[in-house]
């Protein structure tokens, strides 16, 4: 997901200058053979991820069990194979551009794609699609809102059965769409559902989904409206983790970067992130979900919304970290030459790439099963844009939240919390306000997800279908 790019941003050069805070960058993961080796030469961002996010969920039947089982593990093993291609990228690639080399670290890159091009396609006659359903996700929500806001005096009754819904189940199942229960939160847009007096004198009115929307329809906004809280949430993190590639490299320029006689790039430090993504993938598959488990009685191990739980807390641990480093490394800073890079090792920042990377694998493997899974099938395509919106807008606030305390902490005489010279600067207040931040996000986060119900589809719609633990 997004983590590749960002750190891609933050390998095209060992130095502060080649950071790009302000970038808006794809939340990635990866599909069949072809797209880990694509990531293998990738040093910019990639707006087709976005698409192959959307794409790769037509993948998998829902209403086949064993298929529904693969498609829990699937983002797990996408965000892994992603990662690989990564490590080679963060190494080798940053190896050439930090000797000069570009020449070759463009025919490396080329080499890649061309590799991609090729197994993908040789496994393109083996894909299966389905066709998407429902059709656009914004019309369906606008119809909804709008015939809820033409009623708003209407008294929308207390049983589900009497508001409007198609009869039988053929017409959902021709639009590949699954008929929901009605429920009993956010009841106002039940209005949108809700037969008045002129719609029975009307009966063309009854067929202007503008006016009145079936109960599935409006099951499918009220899941939208209730997941956007959680969403929201989300962003605080993205904004934790942006930092990786931004104030994580700048504050490794300025430790020693000398392992004997070895010069290690402040940028290369991220390949801890990706190695940390890599090893907690594998223990959380093979070891946290079986335990999880037999503990829980979920076959998942943790349900999507503990899963993301965990990410914030891991992600609030790194900032914790992160801010001991930076306190200590300016201990470290010679007095009689405050411009020069402090003496603490670079490898003092291992513990809070390895968070970093630790937290990725709950909140954003998690955020993808979320989002994709707790989707309805008439909207199933904003659900995962909601993942890259995450990603984007959390390096904007990030931006934001940079210039807001530099604007309140610089002046005249003083150099601010994130000067040039971090040396006259205190990163390790800015690292505390975002660790208290996330405590804020993540009791925030708390409560709505105690909050939110999922969707129930109906009992005939989900013959075979597994039940997903929300």
């Amino acid at each position: 997901m997004a983590a590749t790019e960002e750190r891609s941003t933050a390998n095209r050069s060992g130095t502060a200058a080649a950071i790009e805070r302000g970038r808006d960058p794809a939340m990635t993961h990866v599909d069949p053979p072809s797209f880990p080796t694509l990531d293998l030469g990738r040093s910019t961002p990639d707006p087709g991820t976005r698409q192959r996010s959307r794409f790769r969920l037509l993948w998998f039947d829902e209403t086949d069990p064993v298929e529904a089982r693969s498609k829990v593990a699937f983002f797990s093993y996408f965000y892994l194979a992603l990662n690989v291609g990564s490590l080679f990228s963060n190494t080798v690639l940053v190896y050439y551009e930090d000797a000069g080399q570009w020449v070759m670290g463009f025919w490396v890159s080329a080499a890649a794609a061309a590799l991609a091009l090729v197994l993908f396609l040789l496994g393109t006659p083996n894909y299966r699609y389905f066709k998407p359903s429902g059709g656009n996700p914004l019309t369906r929500i606008a119809q909804v809102l709008v015939a809820a806001s033409r009623k708003w005096r209407a008294d929308a009754p207390t049983r589900g059965e009497l508001l409007h819904e198609l009869d039988g189940d053929e017409s959902y199942r021709d639009a590949g769409i699954r008929k929901i229960l009605h429920s009993d939160q956010l009841r106002y847009l039940d209005k949108a559902a809700t037969v008045t007096e002129e719609e029975y004198r009307d009966p063309e009115s009854l067929k202007n989904p503008w006016r009145l929307c079936t109960v599935t329809q409006v099951e499918e906004v009220k899941c939208i409206l209730k997941m956007l809280p959680i969403w929201l949430c989300t962003i605080v993190y993205s904004v934790v983790f942006t930092q990786m590639a931004s104030l994580f490299v700048e504050q490794g320029t300025t430790m020693n970067t000398n392992i004997g006689s070895f010069h290690v790039p402040a940028a290369s430090m991220s390949v801890f992130d990706i190695l940390s993504v890599l090893a907690f993938i594998a223990i959380y598959r093979r070891v946290l979900v079986p335990v999880m488990a037999r503990l829980s009685g979920n076959p998942q191990g943790l349900t999507e919304l503990q899963r993301m739980g965990v990410g914030l807390v891991i992600g609030m641990a790194a900032m914790v970290v992160a801010d001991v480093v930076e306190v200590e490394r300016l201990k470290r800073v010679p007095p009689s030459a405050p411009d020069q890079p402090s003496s603490l090792s670079v490898l003092w920042q291992v513990p809070q790439y390895a968070l970093i990377g630790a937290s990725e694998v709950f909140m954003y493997v998690g955020q993808l099963e979320f989002f994709n899974g707790q989707a309805p099938d008439g909207v199933k395509s904003f659900g995962s844009s909601l993942c890259m919106a995450s990603i984007s807008l959390g390096n904007y606030v990030s931006i934001m939240l940079v210039s807001v305390v530099t604007s309140l902490t610089a002046g005249d005489r003083r150099p601010g919390w994130i000067p040039g010279n971090l040396n006259s600067g205190h990163l390790d207040r800015f690292y505390f306000l975002l660790a208290a931040l996330s405590l804020v996000d993540l009791a925030v986060y708390v409560a709505c997800a105690m909050w939110y119900k999922g969707i129930k589809v109906d009992s005939n719609e989900q013959k075979g279908k597994v039940r997903v633990h929300v």
